[in-house]
């Protein structure tokens, strides 16, 4: 590794103390560029590693709402823009308890090179709030109300309008922001700025929204997978596969497996992991998505409707399947260590595919790569979802509705592109076959460029 990346992880470090999720980020892409960095001094001259790492801005902002006990509640609200070269900021807003500025910065910081990756013109940024619309503020055990929801939102854009537009900075949704909140948040920026626009993406298709929107992270999940299979002349017919989450993206990139033949075995969520060793119908998957997009429940209650499923409270998928070919892990950061990936392996694991942003910890990587495992990481595998949020940005700016056969279409020749674009990055700069190293660089590329051409 170069002096010179070595010096800006240093730095990074003293800036930015108690950031543990987005130092993360920033050492996993900075290590892997010295074969771009040392053949180009141009970029040390004109401290593009410095501007990267640096957010153009970040707003932090009080979120006052009123719960329906009548008792005022405060939360906390962000929204970190953090590169702007190769188009308006894009990126989610995730509402969970979970949400800080190092979580915020190393989904944004990702989001640069993720975007870079689908060739749209967009660029990276990420947002969200330190509210739970799983857990009523006032009820133990229960969810927040719809009108809980809706106050909660409206509330939120009230400060986020000013800082956002269709030109400026387009957000989505993200972990517990769906289709609901998109509705509640795109409701209140219109009344506040009279006007209608594709200011969101994700939103319902009366008002703007794309068709294959929901699917479009876990089918690109899957294509990417694919792609990487079909390099190796194989296929997913007939493979073993796990995945954890339950959401959009793990849900989706189940029903896009089951139709090209693969066996899915897994799925979890905060209660549990369920396993069915015949694997899923697809009729049992919509049973999961109504669960969780409609009936907000959790896979405990479910699992004993499911034929010759068996549920463990509190595991991992990886901890409960016996024999697995593919990995698509799909819930959060950091939820696959260093153990679950070398129990993988030794179950047979031959491919992961990240559906969820950095979920693999950097032991898990290094002993899935140094296992000759293909591994497509989340800034390379779940960029689909952005990338038809961007396809919908375009519909948008049309004002028309393209047919869901089109969008899938360019979904899949969009999610070629960047495995093609990966492969011959990390080929070209001597880690054939290491999609992390050319996931990195061939983002890097485009948005450095743009950088310098556009002056400091």
């Amino acid at each position: 590794m170069s002096n010179y990346i070595n010096e800006v992880l240093n730095e990074v470090e003293k800036r930015n103390p108690g950031q543990p999720e987005f130092l993360q980020a920033v050492t996993e892409v900075l290590t892997s560029l010295s074969p771009i960095i040392d053949s180009n001094k141009e970029y040390q001259r004109l401290a593009i590693l410095e501007r990267l790492v640096e957010p153009e801005r970040t707003v932090m902002f009080r979120v006052p709402w009123v719960d329906d006990k009548g008792i005022v509640r405060v939360n906390r609200g962000y929204r970190v823009q953090f590169n702007s070269a190769i188009g308006p900021f894009k990126g989610g807003l995730r509402f969970d308890p979970t949400v800080n500025l190092s979580v915020l910065k190393f989904l944004g910081f990702e989001q640069i090179f993720k975007n870079s990756l689908t060739t749209l013109p967009m660029g990276g940024a990420k947002g969200g709030a330190d509210f739970d619309p799983k857990q009523s503020p006032h009820t133990p055990g229960t969810r927040c109300s719809d009108m809980e929801v809706m106050r909660f939102c409206q509330s939120f854009m009230t400060e986020l309008f000013r800082h956002i537009g269709p030109d400026t900075d387009v957000p989505a949704g993200d972990m517990n922001v769906g289709g609901r909140e998109i509705g509640y948040l795109y409701g209140q920026y219109r009344k506040i700025r009279n006007e209608w626009s594709g200011v969101l993406t994700g939103k319902g298709l009366p008002f703007g929204g794309s068709l294959m929107r929901p699917e479009a992270t876990g089918y690109g999940a899957v294509y990417f997978a694919q792609n990487m299979l079909e390099q190796n002349n194989d296929s997913l017919e007939g493979k073993i596969c796990a995945i954890s989450g339950s959401g959009n993206v793990a849900s989706f990139a189940a029903k896009k497996l089951t139709a090209l033949g693969a066996k899915v075995v897994t799925l979890s969520d905060r209660s549990g992991a369920i396993y069915v060793e015949r694997g899923l119908t697809d009729e049992e998957i919509d049973a999961v998505i109504e669960l969780k997009t409609v009936k907000r429940g959790e896979l405990s209650s479910l699992a004993c409707s499911i034929e010759g499923a068996k549920f463990a409270a509190g595991a991992k998928s990886w901890q409960i399947v016996p024999k697995v070919d593919c990995a698509f892990p799909c819930a959060r950061q950091n939820e696959l260590d260093e153990n679950d990936a070398k129990t993988l392996i030794k179950n047979g694991c031959k491919v992961v595919t990240e559906g969820a942003n950095m979920p693999s910890t950097p032991g898990a990587v290094e002993a899935f790569i140094s296992s000759n495992v293909l591994f497509a990481p989340g800034k390379a595998a779940n960029a689909g979802g952005v990338a038809t949020s961007g396809l919908e940005m375009s519909q948008n700016s049309g004002h028309i509705t393209w047919p869901a056969e089109k969008v899938d279409n360019k979904l899949r020749s969009i999610m070629k592109d960047i495995h093609d674009n990966a492969w011959q990055a990390a080929e070209k700069y001597g880690a054939k076959g290491n999609y992390v190293v050319g996931a990195n660089i061939a983002g890097f590329i485009k948005v450095a460029d743009a950088m310098i051409a556009q002056g400091v």
